[in-house]
């Protein structure tokens, strides 16, 4: 039996909705590792985690534990070996428009929680507040995620970095500290988890990551619902030597540049 199979035979009635549809709006996410479910959403998708691990405890157990640890030796390797790097970025950032170096935002982790997001600023300071102004301009015409070619909020060095994933960098700290993993979901906005389908959730039964199979894929190319299902085939048939498997194809896919804007 599956282990969907076997979860969906203690599921609690689906009139009660999964955590991402009790997300409010951003403005209401508190800070990091707040929870955002009541107690009938945060106990069924705990049931899920509980019957995968009652379904299969070893190999549960065996893939967590190497994926954890591949996750922090890698992590801290690469915040030591690329500390130059994130100088360099950081002053050519600040030094663009005297603006910060990085920016912070919440996002939407594993089960629900909120966690604090960096990123090396690529766009101009007040962008967040100008969005609106482009969003009929959005390429993922569907409405859940916003991606933009040509978005006028980016810097020439919010390009440059854009182009060879150098502002996703800081998040490293985050898969350190246990918030997203190296290979997982983009984690998404709390603005979109408001907007997401019943189907969409899937992508949060496992921690959010740094790379994934779209991302190795042609990044923001792929449509929004392509990018779900890619996402539910990684978190139904995930394992650690898939991982290594797309951390390998990351390299190359953050070389050639494709769908990264």
């Amino acid at each position: 039996m599956k282990y969907d199979q076997l979860f969906n035979l203690f599921s609690i009635d689906s009139s009660a909705s999964l955590v991402p549809s009790r997300v409010s709006a951003p403005s209401g996410f508190q800070p990091s590792r707040q929870t955002t479910a009541s107690p009938i959403d945060a106990l069924q998708l705990q049931l899920r985690r509980l019957y995968y691990a009652v379904a299969s405890p070893q190999k549960y157990q065996v893939v967590s534990t190497a994926k954890r640890s591949l996750d922090v030796v890698v992590s801290a390797l690469a915040l030591l070996a690329l500390s130059p790097v994130f100088l360099a970025v950081a002053l050519a950032v600040k030094l663009t428009d005297g603006g910060p170096a990085f920016f912070w935002q919440e996002r939407v982790g594993l089960y629900g929680e909120v966690f604090q997001f960096p990123k090396f600023r690529s766009m101009i300071s007040n962008a967040e507040a100008l969005k609106r102004d482009l969003l009929a301009l959005n390429q993922h015409g569907e409405g859940v995620t916003f991606k933009m070619q040509d978005d006028p909020r980016v810097t020439r060095v919010g390009r440059f970095i854009r182009r060879y994933s150098l502002d996703e960098l800081p998040q490293l700290w985050c898969v350190l500290k246990g918030d997203m993993s190296l290979v997982g979901p983009r984690p998404a906005v709390p603005s979109e988890v408001v907007r997401y389908a019943d189907h969409h959730r899937n992508r949060l039964h496992t921690l959010p990551g740094l790379t994934c199979t779209w991302q190795v894929s042609g990044r923001s190319e792929i449509p929004f619902e392509q990018q779900v299902k890619m996402d539910e085939d990684y978190v139904q048939s995930r394992n650690f030597w898939m991982d290594l498997g797309l951390l390998a194809k990351t390299v190359p896919a953050v070389l050639s540049g494709r769908g990264a804007y």
